[in-house]
């Protein structure tokens, strides 16, 4: 997978050329002659072959060197930057389907799915297709258009708490909208948050936030005054005795319970059974909203998202990555009696100069659509459980301590006996054996997420093949490293 094609075509043309040259230059050339030619089209050709066999990343490093003078560590989010995996960071060029190209031409089957939205697969031809229609027409109105309507109602469709909807640009802005409505329909401003869940980069929620924070080894963001985040509580995930002690100790303060329903941003932590009942009833007994952060398992647990897996509906839930189908798109909604404080049908205000715009809207109806063909989630549950258990298996054959799981589309693996059930139980990991690990694969040609606290994704476009291939490179690297 690491070899272009593109760059077998060029070494062959030029290998034939040498052929075609060598037969006109004489009819009269002896047959010992030829076969000398041909034998060294068949040198030069393996020659050539076998070099572009070989994994480079040059112009990756040239184009990441001159973005470092261009922006802030020379990307526009920090988990690109590889730091928590070393190496070179890789300059992509395309996508399609289950797989991502480099600038190098080097291939790779991709688990990160631009982080999520890509369930359908890359690049997918109606969805292209339907976005070239759209275009014709405009690429924002900054006023309402009719595909506003036929997304918000397929989301009220699907997601069992969302009664109205509001769409905006990122989950970060989903998650901050949420935060100020909770206060708002609440009149309290504590929130209860869980230590290595990231709900964005809202000041309020930079506080043990997992993901990005924890790959960069910063505990809290600089910049975040004391003020923003004095009023945001903290419990380990998965601790109910912990949520119940804040309720205790903050009676009548405390807004709002958000969390990750399984969680993405420490690697994948599923919740224990009883965990997300025990929230929602905590949380009514004390007339607090719970909040369901679905960004990224919104319609990749199931089509009403881990919500309905679970059987637990929240009062307010937040939406991305998805819904928008690979365009940049977040949604926040919930019960109508609370949505309708929101501007302009009440006082709390929040708007967006793109939210809503035709293309982000398209391509989430189109993927929705897809989504809503049978059998769509039990592949997604078959192809993830192989590749989850081959590589764990494959790593404790090899001597290795690992723990994965998945659920449907979304997945993880730690090397780290377990079980993980929180943050706390994730840094236990191996992040050096993680970093080796990931470095390895990339060369095998498959593309990880380049952070042991990140979960990974499988899509629709994903087959048995790749799944296959993915555990025999996993398994020549954990046997190396």
């Amino acid at each position: 997978m690491a070899g272009a094609m593109a760059g077998v075509g060029v070494s062959l043309g030029l290998s034939c050329s040498t052929t075609k040259i060598s037969q006109r230059r004489s009819s009269s050339s002896s047959s010992s002659s030829s076969q000398s030619t041909a034998r060294r089209c068949c040198v030069r050709m393996a020659i050539s072959l076998d070099e572009k066999k070989k994994f480079t990343l040059q112009k990756s490093e040239e184009a990441f060197n001159a973005a470092k003078d261009l922006m802030p560590g020379g990307v526009n989010s920090p988990v690109r930057a590889f730091k928590s995996v070393g190496g070179q960071p890789i300059v992509f060029d395309s996508v399609k389907g289950s797989h991502m190209w480099d600038i190098d031409g080097n291939e790779y089957i991709d688990y990160v799915g631009s982080w999520g939205p890509a369930i359908i697969g890359h690049a997918d031809d109606e969805v292209l297709a339907a976005l070239a229609e759209t275009m014709k027409k405009g690429t924002s109105f900054g006023a309402p258009c009719l595909l506003e309507n036929v997304l918000a109602e397929m989301v009220i469709a699907a997601v069992p708490s969302i009664e109205m909807v509001r769409f905006v640009n990122s989950g970060t802005e989903a998650c901050m909208g949420v935060l100020r409505l909770a206060r708002a329909f609440t009149g309290k401003e504590k929130l209860i948050k869980f230590d290595g869940c990231y709900h964005g980069h809202a000041d309020p929620f930079l506080v043990k936030a997992g993901s990005g924070v924890a790959t960069l080894g910063l505990p809290d963001s600089p910049g975040v005054p004391k003020a923003a985040t004095f009023e945001t509580l903290i419990a380990p995930y998965n601790d109910i005795s912990a949520v119940e002690n804040l309720f205790e100790i903050n009676k009548g303060e405390i807004a709002a319970i958000i969390l990750e329903p399984v969680v993405g941003n420490s690697g994948f932590i599923a919740p224990k059974p009883e965990f997300l009942n025990a929230m929602r009833e905590i949380s009514k007994a004390n007339g607090a909203l719970l909040i369901f952060d679905e960004v990224m398992t919104g319609f990749r647990l199931s089509y009403g998202g881990a919500q309905e897996y679970f059987g637990v509906t929240p009062d307010l839930a937040t939406l991305g990555k998805i819904i928008g189908g690979g365009l940049p798109v977040g949604a926040y909604g919930g019960r109508r009696e609370i949505m309708e404080m929101v501007a302009p049908a009440g006082p709390m205000y929040q708007a967006g100069t793109l939210s809503g715009n035709p293309l982000a809207m398209t391509a989430g109806i189109h993927t929705l659509k897809r989504l809503q063909k049978p059998g769509t989630y039990e592949y997604l549950d078959k192809i993830t459980g192989e590749l989850v258990r081959g590589i764990v298996d494959a790593g404790k054959k090899a001597g290795h301590a690992m723990f994965g799981g998945h659920i449907r589309g979304m997945f993880g693996f730690f090397f780290t006996e377990g079980p993980v059930y929180n943050f706390g139980d994730a840094k236990k990991s191996d992040l050096a054996k993680f970093a080796r690990f990931y470095r390895g694969m990339l060369e095998e040609g498959v593309y990880f997420a380049p952070s042991q606290f990140e979960a990974g994704f499988t899509s629709l476009a994903h087959t048995p093949e790749d799944i296959q291939k993915t555990i025999a490179a996993a398994e020549k690297v954990l046997r190396q490293i």
